[in-house]
């Protein structure tokens, strides 16, 4: 006879009886999407944006036709709980940025492996769209260019999953 054993795991109760190392006011975090197309990814984004703690989460499109139903059901409570908002690239650029750096997240010609690159304190992290990556023109403007090795037989994730390797290592290298 085959016996399933579940554990009832409450995260709440859980995360506040362990310790998490917080993060220093020095470091924060802001993910950016470049022209993403998916509105369930923009769901998971603002979901892990809140997850990691990040500062805010922005998406760059220019034109912006999303069901919001979409986005609210994958991201959950966090849809009202994170700062998060579509902007334009010209409006991107033009934000105050007081310190931070512009890393992005592309299999690109000089990018660095995420595992062995120390990530700035202060960190825009920007990631293309599901489809076409970020232009040549738009990571020119960046401080850093990093990617996710891939040892395994396919070589591109999807944009949420890549942002959470790379958020939770920023985390880990800030955190220590």
């Amino acid at each position: 006879m085959l016996y399933h054993y579940y554990m009832n795991t409450n995260s709440v109760d859980f995360f506040n009886s362990n310790t998490i190392q917080p993060l220093s006011e020095n470091q924060e975090l802001i993910f950016a999407v470049w022209e993403i197309r998916n509105p369930e990814n923009i769901g998971q984004i603002i979901r892990l944006a809140h997850n990691i703690g990040a500062k805010k989460a922005l998406f760059i499109n220019e034109k912006i036709n999303f069901r919001e139903s979409k986005i609210i059901k994958t991201a959950g409570f966090s849809y009202k709980q994170m700062a998060w908002e579509f902007l334009s690239a010209t409006d991107f650029f033009a934000l105050p940025i007081n310190n931070f750096k512009l890393v992005v997240l592309e299999t690109c010609e000089g990018s660095n492996n995420i595992f062995t690159e120390n990530l700035p304190d202060k960190t825009i992290l920007l990631a293309g769209s599901e489809s076409y990556g970020l232009p040549p023109k738009i990571i020119a403007k960046s401080n850093l260019q990093v990617h996710i090795p891939m040892p395994g037989g396919c070589k591109s994730m999807n944009v949420s999953h890549a942002l959470s390797v790379v958020a939770f290592e920023w985390y880990r290298q800030k955190s220590l």
